[in-house]
């Protein structure tokens, strides 16, 4: 009986107690659907389950091989997953003090002492000494202390690895952004082409009509004014498009000096995606599973500061053989030793563990404040980009009706120009008017696909099983 009861009271303290405070996420009130977008409703957290390939739904293949160099090749990405390693290894390390530290040793010597030692008998001893055993060191954690270390450690790692997936989501949608953007310059030049086209051969007709007497030197000056700017503008579009290229290269890791997109006119079309997903895709963000392990992370360290108020135990064990003649490991040449057993308490610091559980439980307050934030952020960009989605697509509606009238207007001023009905003033309005629509309509086109991706984005990425 005293046996068991030894071994019991020996479990209880190896197994000892937490001074960390009972961990409880701070409560959001999460609502039932999105202002923004009727029909999707709330879920359980999902943060757990693989984003998608979701820029497949675009039916890219250029864009799908963008994001495939990203992954392999971006900086930022190798960045945050060295980030990640780093956390896995500090985990690694304060898990290792759950565990004793056992060392073994070895030693082989001779040696000579002398015969007018203390206690000796005049005659000089030269003799080998053989010794091989190990030890075992081990801090009881009594309170806790280490087991909490190592559960913030490990909440950390988790935290890097939310924050790997949040920066490989944002990568691919900064990459899948700027691809969008250059494609919607790519339509915007070859509008501008067609138009200089139009213009030069409106100018030539200008001329021609001058010349015969029939248009007056102001005609000529307009439609040289337009062939200008619309020159102009093909510049002005083919600089933004190189910097839009060079950001390209700079996300996945190329050289802008290499790096080279062909230019092509198509149209990208929007994923959609189902009822229901969006609520369960932003419970997966991993910005916000990021906040919520940092914030059991900073709990856990409470109890490592509050657990520095008791004494700290360290058991010692010592073993092994030695001899000085024959056959080292017998059981005659055995020896070992218990202990010792310490125990330290410091008794006055002047305040400073009374500052640190301060300092803790500042420091889980400021995380439990970043956390609710992530989440009202979170809200606020899914409820943007919801939004952003819905009035694009009516402006995109009210845009092309503008584009298609001012483009018949810019026709029929030209034609009743050649009849002579109207003066060259009302085909530069017209052909203005027409032009700016157009462009208009593609810079709708262009965000409407960027509100795409920053949909996307906001709802932390789309599971596999809901690509288009």
């Amino acid at each position: 009986m005293q046996a068991k009861a030894s071994a019991a009271l020996i479990l209880a303290m190896l197994n000892g107690c937490s001074m960390a405070p009972d961990y409880r996420p701070p409560e959001m009130q999460v609502p039932a659907q999105f202002k923004e977008a009727e029909g999707w409703t709330a879920a359980q957290p999902m943060d757990h389950l693989p984003r998608g390939a979701w820029w497949e739904a675009f039916n890219d293949p250029v864009l799908n091989d963008l994001e495939k160099r990203a992954e392999e090749a971006s900086p930022t990405l190798s960045a945050a997953l060295a980030r990640y390693d780093q956390a896995r290894a500090i985990a690694g390390i304060d898990e290792a003090d759950l565990y004793p530290s056992i060392v073994a040793a070895g030693e082989a010597s001779r040696r000579r002492v002398s015969g007018n030692r203390p206690l000796g008998n005049g005659t000089p001893q030269t003799y080998s000494d053989y010794v091989v055993g190990g030890a075992l060191d081990y801090e009881l954690d009594l309170w806790g202390s280490i087991r909490n270390s190592a559960r913030a450690s490990r909440a950390n790692a988790a935290a890097s690895a939310a924050d790997l997936a949040s920066a490989r989501l944002s990568l691919q949608a900064q990459v899948a952004d700027a691809y969008v953007r250059l494609r919607g310059l790519d339509a915007e030049a070859e509008l501008l082409r067609q138009t200089v086209t139009a213009f030069e051969r409106a100018h030539e007709l200008t001329v021609k009509r001058h010349r015969g007497g029939i248009a007056s030197s102001i005609d000529v000056n307009r439609a040289k004014t337009v062939l200008g700017n619309a020159r102009a503008q093909v510049s002005a579009v083919a600089n933004e498009r190189a910097a839009t290229e060079h950001k390209i290269a700079a996300l996945i890791g190329a050289l802008a000096s290499d790096f080279r997109i062909e230019a092509q006119v198509q149209s990208l079309v929007a994923p959609s995606l189902p009822a229901g997903v969006p609520s369960e895709l932003l419970q997966r963000r991993p910005d916000v599973a990021a906040a919520e392990r940092r914030m059991f992370a900073a709990n856990a360290r409470i109890g490592v500061a509050r657990a520095a108020f008791f004494p700290s135990l360290t058991l010692g064990l010592s073993g092994g053989w030695e001899t000085t003649n024959g056959a080292l490991l017998k059981t005659p040449n055995s020896f070992w030793g218990l202990g010792p057993l310490s125990a330290v308490a410091t008794l006055f610091d002047g305040g400073r563990r009374s500052a640190q559980v301060r300092l803790s439980r500042a420091d889980y307050d400021e995380l439990a404040a970043n956390y609710r934030d992530t989440v009202l952020t979170a809200f606020r960009q899914v409820e943007d980009a919801l939004a952003a989605n819905r009035h694009l697509a009516a402006q995109a509606v009210d845009q092309r009706s503008a584009a298609e009238a001012a483009g018949r207007t810019s026709k029929l001023a030209m034609s009743r120009y050649r009849d002579g009905a109207w003066d060259y003033l009302a085909v530069v309005t017209a052909q203005t008017d027409a032009l700016d629509a157009q462009r208009a309509l593609l810079v709708v086109e262009t965000q409407r696909m960027r509100a795409s991706v920053a949909l996307i984005r906001a709802l932390g990425g789309t599971p596999a099983d809901t690509r288009a």
